[in-house]
């Protein structure tokens, strides 16, 4: 481990080094790990793909997915956990940031156990979002349909 830490979305990572990080991180149980296209895809078709490097070793990225002037959904935010509490998270969520709109809105999904974390962080709860998920999903009809 160096002292020095940098941020770039200019130095691409490949599915291996992402799969890597994401099991180093812990994110790996809510990803398809298992799935190296699909990982490959994900890595592929990110819009920002904002990284922490430790000399040449990934330690951290953030992938976004955006349109760079209303929103930006923060889709993995995945820091080793050799690394973590050292403040890389928080630095590229604003290292992404950097990369959008003043007007834009960041936003994601947090993991159950990294809830509070996004508060220390300056985002704030939304109440209102939805996700729609594929596959053999029950469908909850909205109380103003019943």
């Amino acid at each position: 481990m160096s002292n020095e830490i940098y941020y770039t979305d200019e130095e691409p990572i490949d599915a291996d080094q992402f799969l890597s990080l994401l099991k180093r991180s812990g994110l790996a149980e809510r990803r398809p790990v298992g799935d190296r296209d699909r990982i490959a895809s994900m890595v592929l078709n990110a819009d920002i793909m904002m990284t922490a490097w430790d000399g040449d070793t990934l330690i951290g990225a953030a992938r976004s997915v955006t349109d760079f002037a209303y929103c930006c959904y923060l889709s993995d935010l995945a820091v080793d956990a050799e690394y973590q509490g050292r403040g890389i998270g928080g630095a590229l969520i604003d290292h992404t940031e950097d990369r959008l709109a003043p007007e834009a809105t960041l936003i994601l999904l947090a993991a159950p156990d990294a809830d509070s974390y996004y508060g220390e962080q300056r985002f704030v709860r939304h109440e209102r979002a939805w996700v729609r998920e594929r596959g053999d999903q029950p469908v909850v009809k909205s109380p103003k349909a019943l």
